[in-house]
């Protein structure tokens, strides 16, 4: 009886602590307040050039992987033509946002932020200007 007992208690300490461990996760500003880009006030998307904004943006996530003689995925953004066929042709944003039937990028690294994806956003809606 003490051993059925010792069981039960190991058992529901199992239980207890499976559940503790599901529940727990990270806290990610920009999933838990999507609207305002992670959680800042701060994403202004009412100047999206491609000179102002859209370039750093690309820059700094894109160009280590999609520049160069032999870009990954013979994909090449550098230069604004580049950049433009991907924006009007919809692979652009569908990869930045991880929509499914495309390839989430940056490949093995976090989603853009949201402000940065609604800057790009802002930029393909204004008609991918050379601005």
């Amino acid at each position: 009886m003490k051993r059925a007992k010792r069981k039960i208690v190991h058992l529901m300490l199992l239980l207890c602590s499976i559940i503790m461990i599901q529940g727990c996760y990270y806290d990610i500003g920009e999933e838990l307040y999507p609207a305002t880009g992670g959680g800042s006030a701060n994403c202004d998307t009412s100047n999206a050039t491609y000179s102002g904004k859209v370039l750093t943006i690309i820059q700094n996530n894109c160009y280590s992987c999609h520049t160069g003689s032999a870009p990954s995925g013979n994909v090449n953004l550098q230069g604004y033509a580049n950049l433009k066929t991907y924006a009007d042709n919809g692979k652009l944003i569908g990869t930045i946002t991880h929509a499914s039937v495309f390839s989430p990028m940056p490949f093995g690294g976090n989603r853009l932020s949201n402000c940065d994806i609604a800057t790009i956003q802002t930029w393909i809606n204004n008609g991918t200007l050379n601005n």
